[in-house]
This record gives C-alpha cells, sequence and structure tokens, in this order.
C-alpha cells in the first residue's frame, strides 16, 4: 500500500488484517510508505518482497508508471501481481509483454457524479477549482477528467487546478494561495478527503465557506457533511477492495482465474 498514515490506507490494512485473521493458510503481510509520494520507498518494498519470494503480491501504486518495473520483474519470477485501486500504466505493461488484473472503482464515474451534485449548487459561469491528487497517479487523472466533464455541462469556469499531492498539509498551502488569487471562487473539488480536510480549515479561518465536494469518504469528515460544510463525497470502500484484491490473489494462485482483466469494485456517492 502507500501512505499508511492516511485514514483511507488504515481502513484498507484493517480490512485485510481482519479478512486474513481465521484463514490458518494465509500469511498475510502488510506493508507500506510514510506518505503518498514516496515513489522510491514503494518501489524498494516492492523488491524486498519479490526478494522473499513472496506468493502474490496486491499492489496501489503511488505513481502508475514507476512501479511497472517491479510489477514486470515480480511477474517474470512467477508472482502474481494484482493492482488494486490505482491503475497502473496499461501502455508500458502491454510494452513489457505481462498482463495484470485490475481490480479498483471507477474514479472517473465517481467523480463524474460527485460533480453533478456539486453543479447543481452553482449557477452558469460560476469559478470554480480543483485540488487534484498526485499527477502520476492514473486514480488522479481519471477523478479531474470526470469532474472536468461534469463542470463542463454545467457552463462553469475552471480558474484553477492544482495537485497538493494527496495531502491535508499541501493542500491548505496551494488552497490558500488560490483563494487569494481567485476572490470571486465560488466551490471546489477535492480529488481526496484528506485534500479537502485542508481546504476546510482554511474557510474555518477565514470563517467564510465555499461549497466543497471530497473523495474517499474517511471518517473524520462526518462532521463536516453533518453540518453541509462538505457537499460530498465518494465512498470506494478501501477495506472491501483490499478484501478482494486478496481474493482474486487467492484465485489466481489456485488456478480459478487468469491475472488478467478489470473487475470493478463498488463506489457510492455521500451526500449532506
Amino acid at each position: 500500500m502507500k501512505s499508511l498514515q492516511a485514514d483511507f490506507f488504515q481502513v484498507m490494512k484493517e480490512g485485510a488484517i481482519q479478512y486474513a485473521a481465521p484463514l490458518p493458510f494465509l500469511d498475510l503481510v502488510c506493508v507500506g510508505t510514510a506518505t503518498q509520494t514516496e515513489v522510491m520507498e514503494q518501489i524498494d518494498l516492492m523488491y524486498s518482497l519479490i526478494d522473499r519470494q513472496v506468493d502474490a503480491i496486491v499492489l496501489v501504486p503511488i505513481d502508475s508508471k514507476a512501479l511497472v518495473r517491479p510489477v514486470v520483474e515480480a511477474v517474470r519470477k512467477g508472482i502474481p501481481v494484482i493492482n488494486i485501486d490505482i491503475r497502473l500504466d496499461a501502455r508500458l505493461l502491454g510494452q513489457a509483454g505481462v498482463e495484470v488484473a485490475f481490480v479498483g472503482p471507477d474514479n472517473f464515474t465517481a467523480a463524474y457524479g460527485v460533480g453533478k451534485l456539486l453543479s447543481k449548487k452553482l449557477q452558469v459561469r460560476d469559478e470554480v477549482a480543483i485540488i487534484e491528487g498526485l499527477a502520476v497517479a492514473d486514480n488522479a487523472q481519471q477523478r479531474k477528467k470526470g469532474f472536468l466533464r461534469a463542470i463542463e455541462e454545467k457552463g462553469l469556469q475552471l480558474v484553477a487546478s492544482e495537485p497538493a499531492d494527496w495531502e491535508t498539509s499541501k493542500a491548505a498551502e496551494v488552497f490558500q494561495t488560490l483563494w487569494t488569487r481567485h476572490p470571486d471562487l465560488k466551490a471546489v473539488y477535492c480529488s481526496n478527503d484528506a485534500m479537502a480536510l485542508g481546504v476546510l480549515g482554511q474557510m474555518q479561518q477565514k470563517g467564510c465557506y465555499l461549497p466543497v465536494v471530497g473523495f474517499d469518504n474517511d471518517a473524520v469528515m462526518k462532521e463536516f457533511l453533518s453540518t453541509g460544510k462538505l457537499v460530498a463525497t465518494v465512498d470506494i470502500f478501501s477495506s472491501q477492495m483490499a478484501v478482494r484484491g486478496i481474493e482474486f490473489a487467492l484465485d489466481v494462485l489456485e488456478g480459478r482465474v487468469e491475472n488478467r482483466g478489470e473487475h470493478s469494485t463498488a463506489y457510492s456517492i455521500i451526500a449532506c
């Protein structure tokens, strides 16, 4: 995994542990980085698992392209890799002649849905901004594209789209600058709830709240949803996604399925 300090991945880890606990044949090893940007550290973790000759790896890649190389090496050494949550770069995998199943949500459609909810609160030509995730991650790209589709249909103006790498503190800094530059801003879309938390913190300091939507349904956002300060978020059920990834890995090891294709997991839009 990545960023085991983040609420989303703590929930994912707990779901995996609970699933594995009653299974005596399953020796689950949970590893991850400290932050959501430590690409080289995650690559090193992959190689350490390869060196240990584990039977299978379930991976949430920080960087959709950079993690392809260790994935290819694992597969060539007979270790199936199940890609969950953030999709690996399909073109690079294809060039290497390697197939890896993807188990995860439709980030584009989910972002489009939450964008449509936000659009209902706004008028044509209103100014909106995006706080993006890590630009090299496929889910960040898909979440941006889905939201853009929604605001284009409404006729809203995108005045800024800045990455904050999924982190709360960086999102607060980015939004502080962005809001100063665009005082007529009417709403903000954050590509995850951790960044939405940073944005809402800045609004709280000013005592002025704009409509905000997030993504992930982190537990910390329940208060903001209940008060209407967060318009909506998307629950992609991280614990269930981890379980589905492990189940798929076991199916591959037992020869019940081939390690290929896209396998969608559930998502739900939670609104105030």
